[in-house]
């Protein structure tokens, strides 16, 4: 197993219990409920961080390995899903934007008639601030996640070209191989060639010699 999946998963591990403390616990001081619910939040970021890490080294190993690490993650993935339902029980009662809009919806200003009409548009425009706020940090989450999804991605398809690269190595070898053996062949047989050249070379001037002892043979009689 890799040993940084390993690390990643103790700390997830470790984190999805603490969240599921913090989500069962109850208490009736509305600070302690404010910070529990900013807890929770950052858990629940760094708990999908925390995945996307894991599923991004499972996706590098070979693909023994691989198989029974995703499916590992398919089961914290589901954890995760269920620590945010619980999350979202805890911050319809926690969340203070949540409970700023409810009062202000029964009729907060209403029922304090000292509230001018300049106090009560600062107090709207206030409340449009913090909401464009909050849509600017959802805006950028969104996009940090975007950007960790095509790093995932792009780690992929390097890993893909790594083992195009390695069959292509692999290949390239068989060919030298081959090409080394005719090689090898090519030589012999011209060392064959050469070693034939030389053997009827010796026979013709045999054959010559034998010829001109038999015509001198002749001449003699």
């Amino acid at each position: 197993m890799s040993e940084i999946f390993d690390g990643y998963e103790r700390q997830y591990c470790e984190l999805s219990t603490n969240l599921n403390k913090k989500c069962n616990s109850v208490s009736s001081n509305e600070v302690e409920k404010k910070q529990k619910f900013d807890e929770l939040k950052t858990g629940l970021d760094q708990a999908e961080s925390l995945i996307r890490r894991m599923d991004l080294e499972a996706r590098t190993l070979p693909p023994t390995q691989k198989a029974t690490l995703l499916a590992k993650l398919r089961e914290y993935k589901s954890d995760l899903n269920a620590l945010k339902r619980e999350a979202k029980k805890f911050s319809a009662l926690s969340d203070p934007f949540s409970a700023r809009d409810e009062l202000l919806d029964t009729g907060l200003v209403g029922r304090h008639p000292g509230l001018g009409a300049d106090q009560r548009s600062r107090l709207m425009m206030a409340t449009d601030r913090i909401n464009q706020s909050g849509e600017r940090i959802k805006e950028s989450r969104r996009q940090l996640i975007e950007t960790e999804d095509l790093g995932v991605h792009i780690l992929q398809d390097l890993q893909l070209q790594h083992q195009t690269l390695l069959h292509t190595q692999e290949t390239m070898h068989g060919v030298d191989d081959n090409i080394g053996k005719s090689r090898r062949m090519l030589s012999s047989m011209s060392q064959r060639f050469e070693r034939h050249k030389y053997i009827m070379a010796g026979i013709i001037s045999v054959l010559i010699l034998a010829i001109m002892f038999i015509v001198y043979i002749k001449n003699l009689h």
